[in-house]
């Protein structure tokens, strides 16, 4: 059997009656940029993540960098977030001239440790960037404890996380700001680029409006040192097709998590952990192994492919060797690097399929 890692064309396949005629109608209505599709879908993402503004960008990662440009943060600031995630949130940090300060990781969850968060903040802190990882929401409770006696503003990495929650609460509403990708691979993917920003600030919004077109609130008039940076009107219409779909979903993959957990139940396997609290949407399943790399090639060779996330923490990524870093410095995320590796995870993978993922997994470890 060949089990991919992951099949965008299933699921276009099973909804391919609802999106055409949905990028038809953009299409024939002309209206191409900042349409009715992202105004409305701007509305059905901010109830969904319990926040009272959407805002509609190019991009996850320009989520991210509008949210800083928003919050004033620039030359002299540090902000603090996980070496261990996709480099999107340093390189955001980067973009606005302020200084990226890693803080280590949980060994179970592989989300932000706060006590380690503690360590890194000094007077000139501005914001954290809490990376909710693989699914699941990162510990916002104890982050905002450490954040609100100094001014520090959380800012929600929810790219791999739509839908999750903590204690009850949307990822994405809890923070200052809550950033959002649909990335095709993401749970609620496009079918190319686009991001969200939510807020509950009213005087954010306006200025995140603002910065995604240019600095402008009238045309051809600019107050800010803005981006172009918006959220297609065809890409919209594409995601509000897909956002009902989201939960059921989402329930889908949080069953596929189990019945893997349950097969591998007796290996020499981390298996993963959900956060008390937390509800997983599971965007990636993995677990750790001391044979990671063995049993990789082993699972590539019987038609079930593999990718790591992540092979190189970001404090040795070659491009942030000027902060000073060492092998030795997150011994967390380093040692997670070492030993994780993600399965296929995405809603339509059939059960008879999860099986076989199992089954070569007990083989390796068994014969």
């Amino acid at each position: 059997m060949q089990v991919p890692f992951l099949n965008l064309a299933a699921q276009y396949e099973s909804l391919k009656t609802e999106l055409l005629p949905a990028v038809e109608k953009v299409l024939a209505g002309a209206h191409y940029i900042l349409g009715p599709n992202v105004t409305a879908f701007e509305q059905e993402v901010a109830a969904y993540t319990g926040a009272r503004f959407g805002i509609g960008v190019n991009s996850g990662s320009d989520a991210l960098t509008l949210a800083l440009r928003a919050l004033e943060i620039g030359p002299g600031d540090e902000v603090i977030t996980t070496p261990f995630t996709y480099i999107a949130p340093a390189e955001s940090i980067h973009q606005m001239g302020a200084k990226v300060v890693f803080a280590d990781v949980d060994p179970r969850t592989f989300l932000i440790d706060p006590v380690d968060v503690a360590r890194k903040i000094t007077p000139r802190t501005r914001a954290i960037i809490p990376v909710h990882l693989f699914g699941q929401a990162a510990p916002l409770a104890a982050l905002n404890a450490l954040a609100e006696p100094h001014g520090i503003q959380i800012v929600e990495d929810c790219a791999q996380a739509i839908g999750a929650t903590l204690d009850g609460q949307p990822a994405g509403g809890i923070g200052r700001l809550g950033c959002f990708s649909f990335y095709p691979t993401k749970n609620l993917g496009a079918d190319g680029d686009g991001g969200m920003i939510v807020t509950n600030d009213e005087a954010l919004a306006k200025r995140l409006k603002m910065l995604r077109v240019h600095g402008i609130e009238r045309r051809y008039f600019h107050d800010l040192h803005g981006f172009n940076s918006r959220l297609d009107e065809i890409q919209a219409a594409i995601l509000r097709v897909k956002l009902p779909h989201l939960n059921s979903w989402n329930a889908r993959r949080a069953a596929i998590a189990k019945r893997y957990s349950e097969g591998f139940a007796g290996l020499p396997l981390d298996l993963p952990v959900t956060a008390p609290g937390n509800s997983h949407v599971f965007h990636v399943y993995a677990f750790l192994s001391d044979r990671r790399d063995e049993l990789q090639q082993f699972l590539a060779d019987r038609g079930v492919p593999t990718i790591i996330y992540y092979p190189r923490p970001l404090h040795l990524q070659t491009v942030y060797a000027d902060l000073g870093y060492r092998e030795g410095d997150f011994p967390v995320a380093e040692a997670v690097s070492r030993r994780i590796l993600p399965l296929p995870m995405y809603p339509e993978l059939t059960d008879e399929q999860v099986d076989y993922v199992v089954a070569k997994v007990r083989e390796f470890f068994l014969k």
